[in-house]
């Protein structure tokens, strides 16, 4: 009579076990097709903040390589006498107006690896180039060079080179052809050095009653 008690109380048991196994399987399956439904969301959450993180990193860099590296100086040179007589001195003056949001290396570069701002000037027969004059730059620091101000060109720069008209310089227009190397950057990376092509064009006069004074609000009065 015990030993049949006791498989009762066993057989009862197992029974509640199961019961409550049957239970437990139930409450897991309604919860895992909520939590089916809720990862999408966390995942596509999770690749809206990548995707930002990596547009944010990349989208500057990317700009500037929309820039070309020959569009982001736009050289114009004027003359501070035109005309010009026979026997004078006047100036050269290349306004170098820079790309928003770039730089370029000025003359004296902060290291070796930059590349400075250069201008090399081929005068006509009958004149003579000085040595050219470059403006100080400013120290600034960039992203990919955190930890080093380097020295560089923004906004607009003049670089004047002094030129002497020679009494045997023949009348009429003349032409001074320069070339313009330099290095833009951006605040992210630097791009490759550009030469470009720059002119200024003066009239040589006999007599310095022809001649008159230019460009005055980059040269000042004379």
């Amino acid at each position: 009579m015990k030993a049949m008690d006791a498989f009762r109380m066993r057989g009862a048991w197992g029974s509640v076990e199961i019961l409550r196994a049957k239970s437990a399987l139930r409450m897991t399956r309604r919860f895992i097709p909520a939590t089916r439904r809720r990862v999408p969301t966390a995942y596509a959450w999770i690749c809206a903040l990548l995707v930002f993180a990596a547009l944010v990193m990349v989208l500057p860099a990317a700009y500037s390589q929309q820039v070309s590296a020959k569009d982001v100086v736009a050289p114009a040179a004027y003359a501070s006498y035109d005309p010009v007589a026979r026997g004078m001195s006047f100036q050269v003056a290349v306004v170098m107006k820079i790309h928003q949001g770039f730089h370029v290396n000025a003359r004296q570069v902060s290291e070796d690896y930059l590349i400075p701002t250069d201008l090399r000037v081929e005068v006509p027969a009958g004149f003579k180039a000085g040595e050219v004059v470059y403006p100080k730059g400013t120290l600034q620091t960039f992203a990919f060079s955190k930890h080093k101000q380097l020295n560089v060109y923004t906004d607009s720069v003049v670089v004047r080179v002094p030129v002497t008209v020679l009494a045997s310089a023949p009348l009429g227009a003349q032409h001074v052809a320069m070339k313009l190397k330099y290095q833009a950057c951006s605040q992210e990376i630097c791009l490759p050095p550009v030469t470009k092509d720059v002119d200024a064009t003066v009239n040589v006069v006999a007599g310095a009653a022809q001649a008159k004074a230019a460009n005055a609000e980059i040269f000042g009065k004379k």
